[in-house]
């Protein structure tokens, strides 16, 4: 790899102002407008100041509470462990993993070696002290958190999840649920690499009946979240539920939400199904529907780099959850023959250097009430201080196809990353040369529409290239072909079965056994 470019750029974002609307107003009459904003975040303040002081609420702000109210934010006795954030880089070549909480002089490791926070706690990456004392949480409240992924890569955000330092994670299907404080839910957003979503629970309730959907709808304190001033979308899911029409589930939802915020603040909340302030989930089961607000806004694995996406592009968090299955060392190299766009590499770039894969982009958080943006900053700038100046190893992507290099260039400069970080390069994968001794090749090659099904000599070529020039590697490919082992010649190790999208298939592992390599290219060279 060539040498780091001794200038370096920073990462510069605009410090957000903090405003307050609360009102001094205890006249029980009835408002509309502003005013009653203003009025039901005043009774909203005085509530926490009394959970906190151990008193009951004040009577005015009470309100009947059908069914499951909100038990969900009952304390627990045990929380996770958070950082804040300091410092300002916009740095070119930049560095991450579950390893940004470690000693700045630890090794990094990759993810499938660390050990579970449960089972060894005293293995994980300990948190600085200057960190953890920067940011203070505003109560001792603790959420449950649901945090979807794509499915296949539950075990690898397990893992991501409790070296981040978050306790009572659990695996489930696309996804896992832990829990942490309202900081932890901003750390969430901001380190998580295999998350989709941060999503609160905020009410759950058996139903039967889609007016059931209403009254839960009705008993949770949308107030304390957002009120008539923000807009509102909310999304219906289901599984087994025996509701006839999710539509009229999701209409009910947002009825019930409409109305409570109506009812206090005089106004209901407008409906922005592209932008909206606010976003809540509801998920139903075969008996049972679950109220989430989401944290996230976009999705998490919109980075905000990546404008220019190439053919069958890979989505920004399942490239980094192939490279957590695939056990890539991110101080080991790194080669993707068939780069397309770059995906994979721009995200090896920013976990090998320590960049969180949220510090370039807005937060649904950020647009709730009583959010504090001089505490968010604080969280950011800590991560910012802790990303790395340069790699240790090199990054390389190679494609047949100008336009995709081009594209992936673009991509990384999005990115920060300087021209070499990763070396781009126009070339065929069949005559690729390795860029050091040992390393891992990551890559998601053409296949269905991409490649002829009937064209095996490419996969044979591409075999012998990788017995001849990259004996001693780990490879790694993600395909809809079952029978890419047989095409290649290769025994695979692993099959991890994995989803890109709606398409179902296998990341295979191959290891390149050093010696006896050789010993088949050297015989071919005889004959």
């Amino acid at each position: 790899m060539s040498d780091q470019d001794t200038t370096r750029k920073t990462l510069t974002l605009k410090k957000g102002v903090e405003t307050s609307s609360e009102a001094p107003s205890d006249r029980p009459r009835v408002r509309i407008g502003a005013r009653a904003r203003q009025v039901a975040q005043q009774k909203i303040a005085k509530d926490k100041t009394a959970r906190i002081k151990g008193e009951a609420p004040s009577k005015t702000s009470e309100r009947k509470t059908p069914r499951s109210a909100n038990r969900d934010f009952e304390p627990r006795n045990t929380a996770p462990r958070h950082s804040s954030a300091r410092g300002s880089s916009r740095s070119a070549a930049l560095r991450s993993g579950p390893n940004e909480f470690r000693d700045p002089g630890e090794r990094a490791r990759p993810l499938s070696e660390r050990t579970p926070r449960s089972s060894n706690p005293k293995a994980l990456p300990q948190e600085p002290v200057t960190a953890r004392s920067t940011i203070v949480s505003p109560t001792t409240e603790i959420f449950q958190i649901f945090a979807p992924c794509p499915l296949g890569l539950e075990e690898a955000l397990g893992a991501e999840l409790s070296a981040l330092g978050y306790e009572q994670v659990q695996t489930t299907r696309a996804g896992c649920h832990f829990v942490a404080d309202w900081w932890g839910i901003q750390r969430a957003n901001l380190y998580s690499r295999l998350a989709t979503r941060i999503l609160v629970r905020v009410g759950q309730a058996p139903v039967q009946h889609e007016d059931d959907i209403l009254e839960l709808a009705q008993s949770i304190g949308w107030e304390r979240w957002f009120g008539a001033e923000h807009t509102l979308r909310v999304d219906t899911s289901a599984i087994k539920s025996p509701m006839q029409s999710l539509q009229y589930c999701n209409l009910r939802a947002k009825d019930g939400i409409c109305d409570r915020l109506r009812d206090l603040e005089g106004e209901r909340p407008s409906i922005d199904t592209v932008r909206p302030d606010a976003r809540v989930h509801l998920f139903l089961s075969q008996d049972t529907a679950t109220m989430y607000l989401d944290t996230s806004g976009e999705s998490l694995f919109k980075r905000g780099w990546r404008l220019d996406k190439g053919d069958a592009p890979l989505r920004e968090n399942l490239a980094a959850g192939l490279l957590a299955l695939s056990g890539w060392d991110p101080q080991a190299a790194l080669l993707d023959p068939f780069c397309g766009s770059g995906t994979i590499l721009i995200e090896a770039a920013w976990i090998a250097l320590g960049v969180p894969p949220g510090i370039t982009r807005p937060f649904g958080f950020e647009r709730l009430r009583d959010h504090q943006p001089r505490h968010w900053e604080d969280l950011k700038e800590d991560a910012r201080s802790r990303i790395l100046p340069e790699l240790e190893a090199p990054l390389v992507g190679i494609d047949a196809n100008p336009e995709a290099i081009e594209a992936a260039q673009r991509n990384a400069e999005r990115a920060f990353l300087t021209e070499d970080t990763i070396q781009f390069e126009l070339g065929d994968a069949r005559d690729a040369v390795a860029p050091a001794p040992t390393g891992w090749i990551l890559t998601n090659p053409p296949y269905g529409e991409r490649l002829d099904e009937e064209d095996l000599e490419f996969w044979r070529e591409w075999s012998a290239n990788l017995k001849r020039e990259f004996a001693g590697w780990q490879v790694n490919v993600i395909t809809s072909d079952l029978d890419l082992p047989k095409h290649l010649r290769l025994k695979a190790n692993r099959r991890t079965p994995i989803f890109n999208g709606a398409l179902d298939c296998r990341l295979f592992n191959f290891e390149l056994v050093e010696s006896s390599y050789r010993n088949v290219a050297a015989t071919q060279r005889k004959d």
